[in-house]
């Protein structure tokens, strides 16, 4: 079956999105939730925005309303031609998901890796081909999009194909490309041996292009080729045009000036609202804040800790990694709990050794440990909402949602201030009581242990600072309405861009 969707250009922007996870569909982290949200809000701007993921085994047709779009579809790459199908579905939100499905690509449990965390050897195939998809499907329903907007290493290489293979077609030669970097601690770096088949041609194996240490960059390719890149909070960008922060690519993005700016996430409260929650065993808000305390009571039951609304209760969500400061926290945390009135409640998944250490602290600090080792979205909102501080330790980290999710429920973040944590979270003022949560900047334990112990004392000593930070917290808004705008921006100035490219470059590869 073909589908033609050709119609007549709206005052709005025609864009489309390619990135490897969308809320509800498929989701590992917080890219889903901005990808979906900040699509969301573009549509209610008056764009037409168009979404492709894959078609990931865990993705129920029946469940999400998917009905045949495409089917087949060839999409060529450099050394074969490969064929697939697309299914469609139209979200609550209004804005059509497209869905590739190659079942030897995609039918699989994982996204990314298997159960043992092991990368699938052909992850570059994968995500290769799905950027040559995404684009193969705008000329297949004759979409022709003012912007392709693509997200994270697994979607990095739309840009160079716009650029290399696209440059002349009707439906994608004018096409500008933005690229945001979401984690860039995650490159997509694999074997050479893979560039035939992803069709970009060794000329571009050079070191300003994809080429790293002999091996494939997809997102430093990315870089190079995308008319706009952006990254999920000003700090972050401020940060990985450094040494240490770039994590190698600090030159190559530096290089971009202009056209690399951050733009802080927002969040979607229609998803994370205190007075709508269908997670909670109570709602509340700024105005009346009582029924927070049944949320902390149901927390404590839930995780099997000592009911008692009077002990400061620590939430604690994320992935078991490295990054996001659990191996920090794993050698702080016994300190804490032998000096410290305080319960901890623990949610997450990740490195086995941690998923381990973190499961076992309940038979250690019975009553005073809860932890539950798994994604759990119920017990998410409820950490969020009963807690009275919220902690992420990170070593860094580009934006993160959970902190500005907790200052929504009026739960205090507790923070090492990078990124987008320091973009966030507003420091307490121990003078005025005004601030929305505790930050430290030294990765260290003592810094750490120390920040907590504030934060506690605090709770226990100046109760009406508490009180006064929780309100300010709970006032911040951090809707996409205002970031949208920024991305708006930030598409104008990729056309600008690409015209620009194209008035430099009267020469293409092929």
């Amino acid at each position: 079956m073909q589908a033609h969707e050709s119609r007549k250009k709206q005052s709005g922007l025609n864009i489309l999105v390619v990135a490897s996870e969308l809320y509800p569909y498929a989701k590992i982290g917080g890219l889903a939730d901005v990808v979906a949200s900040l699509s969301a809000q573009l549509h209610a701007s008056g764009h037409d925005v168009r979404i492709v993921i894959p078609r990931y085994h865990r993705i129920d047709g029946e469940a999400y309303s998917l009905h045949p779009c495409l089917e087949p579809m060839g999409v060529w790459m450099g050394d074969t031609e490969e064929w697939c199908s697309v299914h469609i579905t139209t979200g609550d939100d209004g804005v059509p998901v497209y869905f590739i499905e190659h079942h030897l690509y995609f039918s699989r449990d994982g996204l990314y890796h298997d159960q043992a965390m092991h990368d699938f050897d052909d992850n570059p195939r994968r995500f290769g081909f799905l950027s040559r998809a995404a684009l193969q499907l705008c000329k297949d329903i004759d979409f022709e999009p003012d912007i392709v907007h693509v997200h994270d290493w697994q979607a990095a290489l739309a840009p160079a194909y716009l650029k290399l293979w696209h440059w002349n077609d009707r439906q994608l030669g004018q096409a500008a490309s933005v690229l945001t970097i979401h984690n860039i601690a995650y490159q997509g770096v694999y074997p050479k041996e893979h560039l035939p088949y992803l069709g970009l041609g060794w000329h571009n194996f050079t070191p300003e292009k994809f080429e790293s240490f002999d091996r494939i960059n997809f997102l430093k390719g990315g870089i190079y080729y995308a008319d706009g890149v952006t990254t999920v909070s000003p700090s972050f960008a401020r940060e990985t045009t450094t040494p240490f922060g770039g994590f190698g690519l600090a030159p190559y993005l530096s290089a971009r000036g202009p056209c690399f700016k951050g733009i802080l996430n927002g969040i979607d409260y229609s998803l994370w609202n205190p007075q709508t929650d269908q997670h909670l065993p109570a709602h509340y808000s700024l105005e009346q804040p009582e029924n927070k305390k049944a949320c902390k009571r149901k927390v404590q039951e839930l995780f099997d800790v000592q009911q008692d609304e009077q002990v400061a209760l620590i939430g604690v969500v994320g992935r078991f990694v490295e990054q996001k400061g659990f191996e920090l926290l794993a050698r702080t945390l016994e300190r804490i709990l032998g000096n410290m009135i305080v319960q901890f409640v623990i949610l997450g998944t990740g490195e086995r050794h941690l998923e381990q250490y973190y499961g076992d602290l309940p038979k250690r600090y019975s009553g005073r440990v809860g932890s539950f080792v798994g994604f759990d979205n119920m017990r998410s909102h409820l950490i969020q909402a009963g807690c009275d501080f919220f902690l992420m330790p990170s070593l860094f980290e580009p934006c993160g949602l959970t902190q500005m999710y907790a200052q929504r429920y009026g739960t205090l973040p507790i923070v090492r201030a990078t990124g987008g944590l320091e973009d966030t979270v507003e420091q307490y003022n121990e003078s005025t009581g005004e601030g929305t949560g505790f930050k430290f900047w030294e990765v260290s334990e003592d810094a750490l242990y120390y920040t907590v112990g504030w934060a506690i004392s605090t709770y226990y000593d100046r109760k009406e600072h508490i009180s006064r930070m929780m309100r300010e917290a709970m006032k911040r808004d951090f809707s996409w309405q205002h970031q949208a705008h920024e991305y708006e921006a930030t598409y104008y100035q990729a056309i600008a861009n690409k015209k620009k490219w194209d008035e430099s470059h009267t020469s293409y590869y092929w």
